[in-house]
């Protein structure tokens, strides 16, 4: 198992499991250098959004790196402000121009806000029948959402990502997903160190001599979960890559799940309408 190993999505596409998420990295060298670093360690899936405001420094990263596009996984997101279709489709191809590609793999509605999430999703439709997107998507969906969107679409989203770590293992949305052949992915895996000092987390970071975070990045794998931890240091993103060579027991797994207090560190799906 290894960086390469990856998630085959409803419509065949394959989703690298772990990808590098460039939130909050700013445009220009940092986010050049985080990208360059990490494409360099083996990473192939880079996730960022519009909102991000850093994919003109992803696509120079891109650029500079010379791996062939057909090898990478590119994911962008239209934010809330550009929902509705014709602004979905001129945001499509603003994230386009500023990534430099001619194609994504993956284009996700951020959030499901303002009433035009359908909109929306017809305009992904769109992208995704034309050939410009390999696979379509959303982020912060819950099952109502999902629902809602899947009654009146075309075609079902391929990828669900949001928040989920083990303080928030969302359990019946991931069940729902699963039933649904909808891809979980999560972002903010690690829940940025904030519970690091979990007693169970240390524990079998000792047996298996490896880090909190890396017992996380694994639980995210054995689920069966794509997942995109953030870091522009090379030697944690390393890090963050090296989960392939111990395997947690099917208890470890559950004692894991128990850390679950429904602790949210971004915004409540139904609660988030900016």
């Amino acid at each position: 198992m290894s960086l390469t190993d990856t998630a085959t999505l409803k419509n065949g596409v394959k989703m690298p499991q772990v990808g590098l998420g460039v939130y909050k990295m700013e445009d220009g060298n940092e986010v050049v250098k985080a990208v360059k670093s990490a494409l360099d360690l083996g990473y192939r899936h880079i996730d960022t959004a519009s909102f991000y405001d850093n994919e003109e420094g992803v696509g120079q990263a891109i650029l500079e790196s010379k791996i062939p596009r057909e090898e990478l996984f590119i994911t962008t997101k239209v934010w809330n402000d550009e929902q509705g279709y014709e602004e979905t489709l001129q945001a499509f191809d603003r994230s386009l121009n500023k990534l430099g590609i001619e194609y994504l793999d993956l284009y996700l509605i951020h959030w499901p806000v303002g009433g035009k999430y359908k909109e929306t999703w017809k305009a992904l439709e769109k992208l995704y029948k034309d050939g410009k997107v390999k696979a379509i998507g959303v982020c912060n969906f819950m099952e109502h959402h999902l629902e809602d969107l899947i009654k009146d679409a075309e075609v079902k989203p391929m990828v669900n990502q949001v928040e989920f770590h083990p303080e928030l293992y969302q359990k019946d949305l991931a069940e729902y997903c699963r039933q649904n052949e909808i891809q979980l992915e999560a972002w903010a895996p690690l829940g940025r160190g904030k519970y690091f000092d979990a007693a169970i987390l240390k524990e079998l970071a000792d047996k298996y001599n490896k880090t909190p975070a890396q017992i996380i990045l694994k639980w995210d794998l054995q689920h069966g979960i794509v997942t995109i931890p953030k870091s522009s240091n090379k030697d944690r993103q390393a890090q963050n890559a090296d989960l392939y060579d111990f395997e947690l027991t099917d208890e470890e797994i559950q004692q894991i799940n128990e850390l679950h207090k429904d602790n949210r560190i971004g915004f409540h799906p139904d609660e988030f309408n900016s």
